[in-house]
């Protein structure tokens, strides 16, 4: 979870240069589709070439209604601009299907890429960033940007093309209205690049606002049961709602820009055509302009205006998108800090599950001060069953983060099968790992599938197999669906223990040489305990494990015990041996199993 400095910080991050350039991010997911970007710019070049071509068609209409006696030469010349018009309106069509195919592919491939890479990245990233906020720019960023390559791309593109085209045509068409009407330009450009600057600025914190509301939405969604449990519904409704009112008055105060450029813009466009149309139809009652020439050139004016005047309604979308793809490339060029070597070394096989913890220090980045573990040393055989006890607090599921690399120590080694960790790819050596954490991870699936997320090339039957020594089986063949039976979000359908002996199935069936168990009989009654217990017992002699339990009567057969206090070990050994010393283990011992019996 972020902390209120983190998440300050990433705002801070944010408010560097959000420019247009950001957009140069997109070039890497453009260039895989160069004929399909090659395509719809041909065709967006060919409807705005058409566009250009249909005021002279009018030209033609008007100037022949008043000079043309031959009705037939006047039918053609009307045909001719219902012909021009089919084209430009079969060019539009296909240059907005291959823009939008462009968009929604480019915008797939970045979804796709920015959780490929998020779904890779160590524990430490996520405590500098929420997860809901990492949903929220693979969404609605990636939204802003599906409507910039889909549309205003594209919208923009053919206004400058347009734009330019129009303007010689203009100059063609007459040089003294054209000379009128860029006197008019600079006061339109004015407005639209003054206000576009606040523009920009609202609509980043409306982004980041946006953002922090799915970011705290998320995280009070997914613990609904503790906001009602403690009667927190009220607090977290007003601070979404205080939350998404500042995204509001963000995005009104942008809209009320926007709209206040929009009118000075249409206004001083719909000017300087009055002013034209006035100049011009005193040229054709003095003779020195045809009718059709000044609807030619009002034609062109309208399209040179309104090309300046979409660039407004373009610009202020391309600075959002600009934002959001900043933020995305953010995502994508973020560094784990927790990296696969270069050349890494493979473990041999079969592996024999021997683990070494050698001056082994560190602290959680977010928690710098606090030593987690402290210089520690520790050597577990192959097959070896280690329990590792204490007080809450001392570093037990520190170890299993450091095993399963999480985390990077600060110092010191840690060695599976005589080989440093870090000096393996993460995905390779996690393949000989089967861990169940303390809060066991349910999928919003069936039963069996999250089971078989284990090992996911097994067998149904191997599935129930994992399942019946989990002591789950009876409780699943009770579900309405069975094994097929959907379990909910988080497993909400479940009750803890139901949701504990999933897990335990799903390292079972994972069959891997190191069993890892945090807490895995936490939340058993103590038959269901018992029938695991038997399982994990069974697993056990097989493989190297190690097991984090507060309840000491979990551990009272394992091999070796190590007490861990404040990062460091103070004792181990059998738990005989551990009682006879009358330690740390002997005072906790006593504590349970005294409160146990009363």
């Amino acid at each position: 979870m972020s902390t209120p400095e983190s998440t300050a910080a990433i705002a801070e991050d944010r408010q560097k240069g959000k420019r247009v350039g950001a957009l140069k991010g997109l070039i890497p997911f453009l260039k895989p589709y160069r004929w399909l970007v090659a395509s719809a710019l041909f065709m967006l070049t060919f409807t705005a070439a058409i566009s250009l071509i249909l005021p002279l068609a009018v030209r033609r209409v008007v100037d022949g209604f008043q000079q043309e006696s031959d009705p037939a030469l006047l039918d053609r010349y009307f045909m001719s601009a219902i012909f021009v018009a089919g084209l430009m309106a079969v060019g539009s069509a296909v240059r907005y299907a291959l823009v939008t195919r462009l968009g929604e592919r480019v915008v797939a491939d970045i979804r796709r890429a920015v959780y490929d890479k998020m779904i890779g990245m160590s524990p430490a990233f996520y405590e500098k960033l929420l997860t809901g906020e990492v949903l929220s720019r693979i969404t609605t960023d990636t939204t802003l940007i599906l409507s910039v390559i889909g549309s205003y791309l594209s919208f923009a593109l053919r206004n400058l093309l347009m734009f330019l085209g129009g303007l010689i045509l203009l100059f063609i068409t007459s040089a003294k209205l054209t000379a009128l009407v860029l006197l008019l330009v600079p006061f339109i450009l004015i407005p639209i690049f003054a206000l576009a600057r606040r523009v920009r600025s609202l609509s980043k914190i409306n982004q980041d606002k946006i953002a922090q509301s799915s970011g705290n939405a998320s995280e009070s969604l997914l613990a609904a049961q503790t906001v009602q449990a403690f009667t927190h519904e009220a607090v977290s409704r007003a601070r979404f709602g205080a939350l998404t009112e500042q995204a509001y008055d963000a995005t009104r105060a942008r809209v009320t820009i926007r709209a206040v450029m929009t009118a000075i813009v249409i206004f001083l466009i719909f000017t300087g055509i009055v002013a034209v149309l006035w100049i011009g139809a005193r040229d054709v009652r003095a003779g020195t302009m045809t009718a059709g020439v000044l609807v030619q050139f009002v034609i062109y004016a309208v399209i040179v205006g309104a090309s300046v005047s979409a660039f407004a309604e373009f610009w202020g979308e391309m600075q959002r998108a600009a934002g959001a793809t900043e933020r995305l490339v953010e995502l994508l060029n973020a560094e784990d800090e927790v990296l696969d070597p270069q050349n890494p070394q493979q473990l041999q096989h079969p592996v024999v599950g021997e683990i070494t913890f050698q001056d082994v220090t560190f602290r959680y980045p977010a928690r710098p001060k606090v030593t987690a573990l402290d210089k520690l040393n520790l050597n577990v055989k192959s097959g070896e069953t280690l329990a590792l006890v204490g007080p809450s607090g001392a570093g037990k599921s520190t170890v299993f983060q450091l095993l399963m690399r999480f985390f990077d120590a600060e110092s010191g080694t840690i060695c599976i099968d005589g080989l440093p960790i870090n000096t393996l790819a993460r995905e390779e050596f996690r393949q000989h790992l089967a861990m169940v954490p303390q809060d066991p991870v349910i999928f919003a699936t069936s039963a069996m599938e999250n089971i078989r997320f284990g090992r996911p090339a097994s067998t149904d039957e191997e599935v129930i197999a994992a399942a019946k020594a989990a002591a789950a089986h009876d409780f699943l063949i009770a579900l309405p669906d069975g094994y097929d039976s959907y379990v909910g979000e988080q497993g909400v359908m479940l009750s803890g223990g139901q949701k504990q002996r999933l897990a335990i199935a799903r390292a079972i069936l994972r069959d891997a040489p190191i069993l890892l168990l945090d807490e895995a009989t936490s939340a058993l009654d103590a038959e269901s305990e018992q029938a695991v217990q038997l399982a994990v017992d069974a697993l056990a002699k097989e493989r190297t494990t190690i097991i984090v339990a507060h309840r000491l009567a979990t551990v009272k057969k394992a091999d070796r015990i190590v007490v861990l206090d404040e990062g460091r070990i103070i004792e181990q050994g059998t738990h005989n041996d551990l009682i006879a010393r009358g330690g740390l283990y002997a005072r906790l011992a006593k504590l349970q199993f005294t409160s146990d019996t009363v």
